[in-house]
């Protein structure tokens, strides 16, 4: 069976499904586009979503002769419809999508689904046993050390958004570089450590959504840091939901805050003005207004 893989680059447990595909006997297919090419596919098909949903469907759309798809299940902010049910999602919107299924990359959810994966795709229940002794350590977090705070003679500010955002090159590039140019030096959530994030995370209220905790537990981490001056909270362009968690963020935040939209854009107007206040010092309680694509 061919199965096709979407496994990101913010990936809790990078690897796990790749070489459990490969212990049943199945070939990981992946897309056979750049990026680039699968944002264009995306916007073509879905151009009113946000961006990490239609660059995870122009990954779906360019993959070849696949039976089934993994697609990677994030962490949803409260109100995240595409984060808590993408595959079912997708499949309503477009026709003609192979079977896609929905996987965890949480380590308490991972053997359960990786079970009903195995089974699905070999029909024999001693190969799957096989398969998921093999690849249990790949299924535990990664000792992560803690990043680097200051270099050289830039001012730190933290960049927290959400790991399905966060981990996509093509989407977070051209902040990086925007911010480097202006003598900035980020210190992006998704250089943290997952469980640490969610320790922090504990004293918020039980109810609340899993990508609300990643999204505190980051800004709390780093938030006490002396070094980092401000915070940039990006969210995916045209996301409403990521951008309401954005702003409860920020309104619990004591130093200078300024929300990006990213869709891959190059420029920044309001990052020149936000890095004003924080290499001027000026702390403010209130945040920036926030920036459109």
């Amino acid at each position: 069976m061919r199965v096709g893989l979407l496994e990101s680059r913010a990936a809790r447990l990078p690897g796990y499904w790749a070489a459990y595909l490969k212990e049943l006997g199945a070939t990981p297919v992946t897309p056979a586009v750049s990026d680039a090419q699968a944002l264009e596919l995306g916007r073509e098909s879905l151009p009113g979503e946000p961006a990490t949903v239609q660059l995870t469907l122009g990954r779906i759309l360019g993959l070849t002769r696949v039976d089934t798809v993994l697609v990677p299940q994030w962490a949803a902010v409260s109100g995240d419809a595409w984060s808590e049910a993408l595959p079912e999602l997708l499949s309503r919107r477009i026709s003609g999508l192979p079977t896609l299924l929905g996987v965890p990359d949480q380590p308490d959810a991972l053997e359960n689904t990786a079970a009903e994966v195995g089974l699905r795709v070999t029909q024999n229940a001693g190969m799957v046993r096989r398969a998921l002794e093999k690849v249990r350590p790949l299924g535990q977090d990664a000792r992560a050390a803690p990043p680097v705070l200051s270099r050289g003679s830039r001012v730190t500010v933290a960049v927290i958004g959400p790991r399905a955002l966060m981990g996509e090159h093509l989407l977070t590039h051209p902040l990086r570089a925007a911010l480097d140019e202006l003598g900035l030096y980020g210190v992006f959530s998704t250089d943290l450590s997952v469980p640490e994030v969610l320790r922090r995370a504990e004293r918020m209220p039980g109810d609340a959504a899993p990508g609300d905790r990643e999204l505190f537990g980051a800004a709390s981490l780093l938030g006490g840091k002396s070094a980092v001056r401000g915070f940039v909270l990006a969210v995916p362009a045209r996301d409403g939901a990521a951008q309401a968690a954005a702003a409860r963020l920020a309104a619990a935040q004591h130093k200078p805050t300024l929300t990006l939209q990213l869709d891959g854009q190059s420029e920044f107007p309001d990052l020149a003005a936000f890095r004003d206040r924080v290499t001027l010092g000026r702390f403010a309680l209130d945040p920036i207004e926030e920036s459109g694509a």
